[in-house]
């Protein structure tokens, strides 16, 4: 599977959040799920055409840890996995 986004869109693969709590409690399969706010870039756009024609570069690359705004991307499912397609404002922070 090859996706190649235009513009300022991204493919982010999320990252689940952890399964146990930092006090050790192990939550079922069964609790609600949060959507997760953390993820890897996958691939990105050339960025963003501007009024004047010229072209803004993406801000973040291949490979990033990023934070995103919850209810930002868009899910979608290719080949049983699951990715998250967005715009660049979606992306809140870079984890270093």
């Amino acid at each position: 599977m090859n996706l190649k986004p235009i513009s300022n869109h991204l493919i982010l693969q999320p990252l689940e959040e952890e399964k146990t709590t930092k006090s050790g409690i192990v939550l079922p399969e069964t609790a609600e799920k949060e959507k997760p706010i953390k993820g890897k870039v996958l691939a990105v756009g050339p960025g963003k055409t501007m009024e004047n024609g010229l072209v803004k570069p993406m801000s973040v690359k291949v490979g990033d840890m990023v934070l995103f705004k919850k209810y930002g991307p868009d899910e979608i499912e290719i080949e049983g996995e699951k990715y998250l397609v967005g715009d660049e404002e979606d992306i809140l922070a870079v984890i270093e």
